[in-house]
């Protein structure tokens, strides 16, 4: 969508251009062949005054807006796909536009990203898929009955759904970023993409991974046990990046220098607690039902088998022959997947299967309608790769969203920051680094690593979080977030002006509010003068760690 109509500089402002009759007279009715846009269904209200601050993905700020709601339908087919526009006071228009994603099985974040766009003069926009409401998730259509699958669905979640025009997604919304870019690429000016869960079919069965490593080690460690193996982990690694600041920036030089087995015999004391666990972990939280899990208080020290569970889990997932299947989070990541539930009866800790990676297997692969698998029996490490390369072969043209060749987007000017949490917990870290490499190979074949790296660099430009979690700060490591990414993008779109680094702000603790950059990949963040100038330099050794061959499978992995 390259311009919009709704908010023209003919109205002299907003209650004039805000009515369902202005919007009703302003749709484009005949520029897209095969849509039926359906003028009866018009919602539209203005908003005043609207004020945002403490947010992630962009800086405070107050906007008036116009609410816009209409439906359209695809020629032959029997949809109907709800549009939702925030459109901005004609005098704070500056022929702008964004798209934004969701996450998890949401295919919208329900207007959580849109004031990135107005923010910055922007129309935002949102759509529900085709699935009912704005609030209706894939999961909640799919499969259409017990083993049939439902490829509308599929396909709206998948690419469907889509002057100066922009994205920005983080996630599921950072795999739809891809998909647009790919398929589309005369279509976006600039695409702003965080931890984007392509490789679907790899990364959902990937969180079903530590529970098959519990469920053959025989050992279901206590929630503490990880988490203190973690902060350990943390702390002795915080300053091989030459600063001493709680944050991990090199997770590549903590995977080359620290012994996972020196936690062994450290002590571990967490408090009782009750919590609310969220059922599918990784959508958005406001649309999900959560349980309430009630956890004693946790003393003792990390046990060898404790370490071993925690090594066998950072190598990722390898089949019993020795074959790599895929990669696992950074070493100073959250065990989130990992952790066990209670059992007050046995006094004991026990599987709890992820509940959307489970469902996965279950409404996806399997065809069933059920939201989780009811055991791991007879799950082997072969049996995750199995599903995999399933999900892989059957949402291959629709969800995996790695196709490498981005000639097309170069070609049409287009620019891209890609940006990913170095300790996400949800999303493997190396998964973004594989595609950047990826698309590398096959865009740059016959130039060295250095001339394709620059070559690319000139429109794409990756960027590691040092500390980050998923889409998110982090609660362990106070680093900085890339907060304002839009305006970065805009300038280098419309001005010109390259993220040679990507600028950031800490969001909270002791440095809250003050200024940092970051990396673009493959340089490194190391800092010198006793922590005080940070430079990005180029490591061989870090760059290797972060080389992966996906020998389980006959095919590339890009």
């Amino acid at each position: 969508m390259k311009s919009t109509q709704l908010a023209g500089s003919i109205a002299v402002s907003l209650a004039d251009v805000c009515t369902v009759s202005h919007v009703q007279s302003s749709l484009p009715l005949d520029a897209f062949t095969g849509l039926e846009i359906k003028t009866c269904s018009v919602t539209a209200s203005p908003v005043y005054n609207v004020s945002v601050s403490d947010q992630t993905f962009y800086p405070d700020g107050t906007f008036d807006y116009c609410n816009v709601t209409f439906a359209y339908s695809h020629a032959g087919r029997d949809d109907s796909i709800l549009l939702g526009l925030w459109l901005p006071a004609p005098d704070a228009y500056q022929n702008r536009w964004l798209s934004t994603g969701g996450g998890g099985f949401a295919i919208n974040l329900d207007g959580d990203l849109m004031p990135a766009g107005l923010l910055y003069g922007a129309a935002a926009g949102i759509t529900d898929g085709g699935f009912g409401a704005f609030t209706t998730d894939l999961d909640a259509v799919f499969p259409s009955a017990n083993g049939t699958i439902n490829w509308d669905a599929v396909y709206n979640f998948g690419y469907h759904t889509r002057l100066y025009s922009y994205y920005m997604g983080c996630s599921e919304g950072g795999r739809e970023g891809w998909s647009q870019v790919q398929r589309f690429p005369e279509e976006w000016d600039g695409a702003i993409i965080g931890a984007p869960a392509i490789r679907y079919g790899q990364q959902q069965v990937n969180h079903l991974f530590p529970n098959v490593v519990e469920k053959t080690l025989g050992y279901y460690p206590p929630p503490c046990e990880l988490e203190k193996i973690m902060n350990l982990t943390i702390a002795a690694c915080d300053e091989l990046d030459g600063r001493k600041d709680g944050v991990v920036a090199r997770t590549d030089l903590c995977q080359l220098h620290f012994d996972l087995n020196s936690t062994i015999g450290e002590p571990y004391y967490c408090t009782a607690e009750t919590t609310s666990e969220n059922l599918k972990k990784r959508s958005a939280p406001a649309k999900r039902l959560t349980v309430s899990n009630s956890t004693p208080a946790q003393n003792g020290t990390v046990s060898a088998k404790g370490a071993e569970a925690a090594a066998t889990m950072l190598k990722g997932l390898h089949t019993l022959d020795g074959k790599r299947a895929y990669i696992w989070f950074q070493i100073t990541s959250a065990f989130s997947d990992a952790e066990t539930q209670y059992n007050s009866i046995t006094d004991s800790y026990e599987l709890d299967i992820d509940a959307l990676s489970g469902e996965w297997v279950a409404r996806f692969l399997d065809l069933v309608e059920a939201d989780n698998l009811s055991s791991l029996d007879n799950v082997t490490y072969d049996t995750l790769r199995d599903w995999m390369e399933l999900g892989w072969r059957r949402y291959g043209d629709s969800l995996q969203t790695t196709y490498p060749d981005l000639s097309a987007f170069e070609e049409a000017g287009g620019k891209i920051i890609h940006y990913h949490g170095e300790s996400d917990p949800s999303i493997p870290t190396g998964s973004s680094v594989h595609y950047h490499e990826s698309v590398r190979k096959i865009m740059y074949p016959d130039l060295t690593y250095n001339q394709s790296t620059d070559a690319m660099a000139d429109f794409y430009r990756l960027y590691l979080v040092p500390g980050a979690s998923h889409c998110a700060t982090n609660s362990y490591e106070p680093g900085p977030w890339p907060q304002d990414n839009m305006a970065v993008m805009i300038d280098w779109v419309e001005k010109g002006v390259v993220p040679v680094t990507l600028n950031a702000t800490y969001l909270s603790g002791e440095e809250k509010g003050s200024n940092a950059q970051i990396c673009a990949w493959p340089l490194r963040p190391l800092w010198k003068n006793n922590g005080t100038v940070m430079e990005c330099v180029y490591d061989q050794a870090s760059i290797d760690t972060w080389q992966y061959d996906f020998n389980a499978y006959s095919l590339p992995l890009y």
